[in-house]
């Protein structure tokens, strides 16, 4: 066994036991995000399945308003395709677009059309920036929705004075028809517009929470006595469930680019990461703080450098590396002794010429010794060691 078999090893390469001790606490903040998002996701699921369904009887859902409006002999019929909500379009009909956002910009054009000149009713519930202005022309969502869910009318719209107090708090409208309704308002924004059609006695109805129509809201404030006047004002009410399946949706007529596709807000989205990132990355680099030049604490020997460096040179069979140090370093001492400048040790014609005259021996085997091809071997090179070390003490010599 050699003594460098002996040696412990100096790896600084980190060991698993290293790295899990590291990153156990990164591990289990992720694990616990994941967990909560878990949850989170399944409690939401279980509380907002069938919302805004007339079918369904869970909290979020609106069969409780359905079952009243049966009594009061109003049918109720869902659909979930913008066909079918066109060609329920009549005077006797009110039509409920339950998320007038998840319509396509075709598909809000195309209801709109269909409604405008019915003669019946429209209830665009929670309809936001992207839906208001196509559904209901000269109508703005504001970005700022109400802080107040319970608001009182303020209007002479006979529904909401014989309703009272309700619900309505979302999202706040402008409108610049005149003859519209402005009710509940919040900070002098209405929450619910009634817009009369340009002919006949059709409406339009703007709503901007759909908190009257839920199963658990409906026996709180005057809640079920405006749902049941919006939707029992005609003897037909279509509930329209946009679907994401609805085949009318792809039917644009217009090829979309990829960033049409994208969701809207995935600028400001990318915009808040690059920052996060900006940031995350000044605060590592604080971290760590300036370069400092700092001493050594003890003195090298040359000799330890010397023989560590020798090491690494036969680790990596680096014999070429190993002697072009050597013959480079012989050449610069000798340089200055035969009468050659530093500047010019590494140039045969300088330098041979000068060692051949001072030794008065063959140029042929000084040039293969100081600047011939690299030993093949280990033997090779520690013979060539050996020549030069000779040929530096015979110039030496007096």
């Amino acid at each position: 066994m050699t003594a460098e078999a002996t040696l412990p090893s100096t790896s600084a390469s980190p060991t698993a036991r290293q790295i899990w001790t590291r990153g156990r606490g990164i591990a289990l903040a992720v694990g616990l995000i994941l967990i909560a998002a878990v949850a989170m996701a399944a409690v939401r699921s279980q509380t907002r399945h069938g919302e805004l369904d007339p079918r369904s009887a869970d909290p979020y859902g609106s069969r409780a308003v359905a079952e009243l409006l049966a009594d009061r002999g109003v049918s109720t019929r869902v659909v979930t395709s913008l066909g079918a909500a066109r060609a329920a379009a009549g005077p006797d009909t009110t039509l409920l677009v339950a998320v007038p956002d998840l319509l396509t910009p075709g598909q809000q054009t195309r209801l709109h059309s269909a409604m405008a000149d019915s003669g019946g009713r429209t209830v665009l519930v929670a309809a936001g920036s992207s839906s208001v202005e196509r559904l209901a022309p000269g109508v703005t969502a504001d970005p700022a929705t109400s802080f107040d869910s319970t608001l009182t009318p303020d209007c002479t719209l006979p529904e909401a004075r014989r309703a009272g107090s309700a619900d309505t708090g979302g999202i706040r409208y402008t409108t610049t028809h005149l003859d519209a309704d402005s009710c509940y308002p919040s900070e002098r924004l209405a929450t619910l517009l009634r817009l009369p059609a340009a002919s006949g006695n059709g409406d339009t109805i703007v709503l901007g929470a759909p908190d009257i129509f839920f199963n658990k809201r409906l026996d709180e404030q005057g809640n079920a006595s405006l749902a049941l006047q919006l939707l029992g004002s005609r003897p037909h009410l279509v509930w329209y469930l946009p679907s994401l399946s609805d085949v009318s949706a792809a039917d644009t007529g217009e090829r979309k680019s990829f960033l049409d596709l994208l969701p809207s807000g995935w600028l400001w989205g990318t915009l808040q990461l690059f920052i996060a990132a900006a940031l995350a990355a000044f605060w590592r680099a604080r971290r760590f703080g300036p370069l400092v030049p700092e001493k050594l604490p003890v003195a090298i020997r040359a000799s330890e450098t010397v023989e560590g460096r020798a090491r690494l040179y036969r680790k990596a069979n680096a014999r070429d590396r190993a002697a072009a140090a050597l013959r480079s370093t012989t050449r610069t001492r000798l340089a200055p002794l035969v009468g050659v400048p530093v500047a010019q040790a590494h140039a045969p014609e300088a330098l041979l010429p000068a060692l051949s005259a001072h030794l008065n021996g063959d140029g042929q085997a000084l040039h293969s010794m100081l600047f011939g091809p690299p030993p093949g071997d280990d033997a090779a090179l520690i013979a060539l060691t050996d020549q030069l070390d000779a040929l530096e003490r015979e110039v030496r010599r007096p």
